[in-house]
């Protein structure tokens, strides 16, 4: 398997396990990362604290990836999410592009 894809698979089992020592291992300290619906976070340390804070409020179910497309240092992963966040349960698809710097750390999320 390619790396780059086990570096985001590890991350997409984070949010399942609740592991928030993969992010400092998965993102570079300057990192971006940009919500769907808008939100975004600069830094590692804004990274962890808004994992944190989601976590308090919900918890995912399942993350299921369908594919990759690699162009570069960057992937295009497509997949599946589930969770419960304040006692609502959602599910959708959606589509992640991921940067990655020469140490194989992301440095962007969208």
């Amino acid at each position: 398997m390619d790396k780059k894809e086990q570096i985001i698979r590890r991350y997409f089992d984070s949010w399942i396990t609740g592991e928030v020592s993969v992010l400092s291992e998965t993102f570079a300290e300057n990192a971006v990362y940009v919500e769907s619906y808008g939100p975004l976070y600069r830094g590692l340390d804004a990274i962890v604290k808004w994992f944190d804070n989601w976590n308090e409020h919900g918890s995912v179910l399942e993350w299921k990836i369908f594919r990759f497309i690699h162009s570069g240092e960057t992937v295009v992963c497509e997949w599946f999410f589930k969770c419960v966040y304040d006692e609502k349960k959602e599910e959708f698809n959606g589509v992640s592009l991921i940067s990655f710097d020469s140490k194989n750390k992301i440095t962007q999320l969208r």
